[in-house]
């Protein structure tokens, strides 16, 4: 029986590159939340930026979709939070999805 061994996050370099850049963008975002005094999206923000650099590939992915859940259709963090750091965030977040489903594609 073969088994497929688990590669780490800095074995596959765009994934964890696109991860990086998405905790950058969420320790802004975070930071933003603090001092807007949005305690909800502090809660909801406050585990990502570590979860976005630490977690492990299989776990990587539900990191990156709770970030995108906050750009909800009707409670969208865009509404409490300037553009200026919304947009990137989702940009770095959608941009691991992307390279974490052309890792999957390949394997």
């Amino acid at each position: 029986m073969a088994t497929h061994r688990q590669l780490a996050r800095h074995e596959i370099p765009d994934v964890d590159a696109a991860a990086l850049e998405a905790a950058r963008a969420a320790d802004r975002l975070l930071a933003a939340a603090r001092e807007h005094g949005t305690e909800r999206w502090v809660r909801y923000l406050a585990p990502l930026p570590d979860r976005l650099r630490d977690d492990p590939l299989r776990d990587l992915r539900a990191a990156a979709r709770i970030g995108r859940a906050a750009f909800g259709p009707k409670d969208s963090i865009r509404d409490a939070l300037p553009a200026d750091l919304t947009e990137p965030f989702l940009d770095r977040i959608d941009r691991l999805l992307k390279a974490i489903a052309r890792h999957d594609a390949h394997r």
